[in-house]
């Protein structure tokens, strides 16, 4: 099974210990993020996925647990 590059970069935020959830709501996509990343998860956001254009973090959000998944 073929993986996308945003799943790629959604899986590696979340294996550095990154916990921000996505809230999907009528196709928006809005980022929570009540806990603390680890300084390893932060950097990476900061680094490749907040720097991404608008419709690639999205694609990248989607990939991140929801809140509903709590």
């Amino acid at each position: 099974m073929q993986t996308t590059r945003s799943k790629e970069l959604a899986e590696e935020y979340l294996r550095l210990g990154g916990k921000r959830l996505a809230k999907i709501d009528d196709n928006i996509v809005k980022i929570r993020h009540w806990d603390d990343d680890t300084p390893e998860a932060e950097a990476f956001w900061q680094k490749h996925i907040e720097s991404l254009d608008d419709k690639r973090r999205v694609e990248v959000e989607t990939h991140l647990p929801t809140i509903n998944d709590r």
